[in-house]
């Protein structure tokens, strides 16, 4: 008993020598792949060459500094709440007396972690900071071989400091360092 009249008779009609061979598939796809041969390579060596990325292109977070070389963080958590991957998590401490030169505010960082196995790169936590201090890089993630290689936290994540290493601080930022 048929529930609906949706089906059809096929009809097989028998094979011919040369389908029953294969031969004219065979040929067929042998020039496919001989074609490809003399193509240009879609792929690129990566250690020696590497792929030029967009002007657009999200990458690693990075934490960053003012020009004194003290943390542009607050510790607010307007980047974590943006978040929509919870991937970032941040614990508040108090500016102690003498500790100026290292943050700008009141408030910082202490703990200030990114698990880069939930980060989606969308950049939201970019956009909510209101000081300027964590940007999306144009350096990718590199691969590790453990979980807790991949969550980065806040000495990972922190640009060099400009008064102790302006080489490193002009490279981080993507201009060159002025030469005196």
């Amino acid at each position: 008993m048929q529930l609906t009249n949706r089906n059809k008779q096929v009809e097989r009609k028998p094979m011919t020598f040369a389908e029953k061979m294969y031969l004219p598939s065979i040929f067929k796809g042998m020039g496919i792949t001989f074609s490809h041969m003399f193509k240009k390579k879609p792929t690129i060596n990566y250690p020696e060459q590497q792929r030029p990325f967009s002007a657009v292109f999200r990458g690693l977070h990075i934490l960053n500094r003012d020009e004194e070389g003290r943390e542009r963080c607050t510790a607010c958590g307007l980047c974590a709440l943006a978040c929509p991957a919870e991937a970032i998590t941040m614990e508040a401490a108090e500016r102690q007396v003498g500790e100026e030169h290292l943050y700008r505010e009141e408030k910082y960082a202490a703990k200030y972690e990114i698990n880069m196995l939930r980060c989606i790169f969308c950049g939201l936590c970019e956009e909510a900071c209101p000081k300027d201090a964590i940007y999306l890089s144009q350096t990718f993630a590199q691969a590790n071989y453990d979980r807790k290689g991949f969550i980065y936290k806040k000495e990972d994540l922190l640009i060099p400091n400009p008064v102790t290493d302006p080489e490193g601080f002009a490279k981080a930022k993507g201009t060159i360092p002025q030469s005196k």
